[in-house]
């Protein structure tokens, strides 16, 4: 009698039944049970990743804010053995969403905005500067996804802050010695600097910009206190009718941003980044004044404090 179609022992293309095959799995099974196990990597959540780096502002910012922005990068003394003459860049963003860029010319680059993170960004960049410092310029730099416990930024980079550079371009990225005239590489360029929008930085603050997105005009502020002190202030502010930025701004909300927050004003398309100056000035005074208030909140200011958490947007 025929079997049953579904049996076990049907034979397969190879000839081979799939009982023994079922055999075959049962035993890789158990030998898989009996190997050593890979040790799992712990990922443990860091709210605040830039902390404790000067200029934890621009950090944010250039992680989450800025389209294209590129500072220099100085090693503490026990590790500048690794640099050699190399030139070292902390950049915004990289091709493909690379994580690191060794450049033809032994430039190396390190992104923050990225595709694959781990809960520690500072480790993840960490990370991947060291596996771009271990590599061969112009070769392909292979960095973890989840890089498990090590060297963060706090522990590599000397204690500078940040001398931040914006461009209108990603023309950064290509070495002095590349071919711009071929076709791939110049529609290339071009897709990418078409993501570009205007950004200018505003003296009046630290951490402040005035960027044309396609769809506004903004001014955007990455407030230096932890989240509760600058919310409180700002909850301040809001119920005396002192958050407003210029006449015919409109306060949109807030970003969270890596333990920060980051208010955002809509301005006209008229708004240039000069005109945007003595007002973040003054509102930073106003600011600097509800931050040493540190009585408790009233009623309306809790109202107040309450909104604001409604207009929160989280980044990442």
């Amino acid at each position: 009698m025929d079997a049953p179609c579904g049996h076990g022992w049907l034979p397969t293309p190879s000839g081979q039944s799939t009982r023994s095959l079922f055999a075959v799995s049962k035993r890789r099974k158990h030998g898989a049970k009996n190997a050593p196990r890979k040790p799992k990597v712990r990922d443990v959540f860091v709210a605040r990743p830039f902390e404790n780096l000067p200029g934890e502002g621009s950090w944010v910012a250039m992680r989450e804010l800025l389209p294209a922005a590129t500072a220099p990068l100085k090693l503490k003394p026990e590790y500048t053995e690794h640099v050699g003459d190399r030139e070292l860049l902390v950049t915004t963003v990289l091709p493909l969403a690379w994580p690191a860029m060794n450049r033809s010319d032994g430039t190396v680059f390190v992104a923050l905005q990225r595709q694959f993170q781990s809960g520690d960004v500072s480790r993840d960049i960490a990370a991947s500067l060291l596996a771009a410092l271990a590599g061969e310029p112009g070769r392909p730099v292979a960095v973890p996804a989840r890089p498990g416990p090590g060297l963060r930024l706090q522990d590599l980079l000397a204690d500078e802050p940040l001398d931040m550079t914006l461009h209108d371009s990603f023309d950064y990225w290509l070495a002095a010695d590349t071919d711009t005239d071929n076709p791939q590489v110049a529609a290339s360029m071009e897709r990418a600097n078409a993501s570009i929008y205007p950004t200018t930085v505003l003296d009046a603050a630290e951490s402040a910009y005035w960027c044309a997105t396609p769809e506004q005009t903004h001014v955007r502020i990455v407030l230096p206190e932890d989240e509760d002190t600058a919310l409180n202030a700002l909850a301040r502010l809001r119920t005396d009718e002192k958050l407003k930025l210029v006449d015919d701004s409109k306060f949109a909300g807030m970003f969270r941003a890596h333990g920060l927050l980051v208010p955002v004003w809509d301005l006209s398309a008229a708004t240039t980044a000069a005109e945007c100056e003595s007002p973040v000035a003054e509102f930073g005074k106003r600011y600097a004044e509800a931050l040493a208030d540190t009585s408790e909140l009233s009623t309306a200011q809790r109202r107040a404090r309450d909104g604001l958490v409604g207009r929160q947007l989280t980044l990442r």
